[in-house]
């Protein structure tokens, strides 16, 4: 059984920072790759960034240069680092196991979802 648990997410001014993090129990996680996605209310889901099991990276275009996606295999935990916060970014921030070891962008491609944890910023 795979499941993911999230953690990190809260309320932060913006221009600010937070660490979220992932731990994965049922895969190990760089033999998949691990996603990250967030869900604004009334909004599509939309792709973070992802770390494939090579451990390359890749960035939605709205986090690109603020957000670093991370693992730690010890223990089997993938992390979001956020910086520079915006109020564009408030969202549930949701981890994800790929279907492949190479998902990138589409839902489609990840097969197992956290529960989330909320993201707020204020202006």
């Amino acid at each position: 059984q795979v499941q993911l648990d999230e953690s990190g997410g809260g309320l932060v001014q913006a221009g600010g920072s937070l660490r979220l993090s992932c731990i994965v129990f049922g895969r190990t996680i760089n033999t998949v790759s691990m996603g990250w996605f967030r869900q604004a209310p009334g909004k599509d889901r939309e792709f973070v960034a992802t770390v494939w099991s090579g451990g390359s990276t890749y960035y939605g275009e709205s986090v690109k240069g603020r957000f670093t996606i991370s693992r730690d295999v010890a223990k089997n935990t993938v992390y979001l680092q956020m910086n520079g916060l915006k109020p564009e970014d408030t969202a549930l921030y949701s981890c994800t196991v790929g279907r492949t070891a190479w998902a990138r962008l589409n839902v489609d491609e990840y097969e197992y979802w956290g529960q989330g944890t909320q993201v707020t910023v204020s202006s």
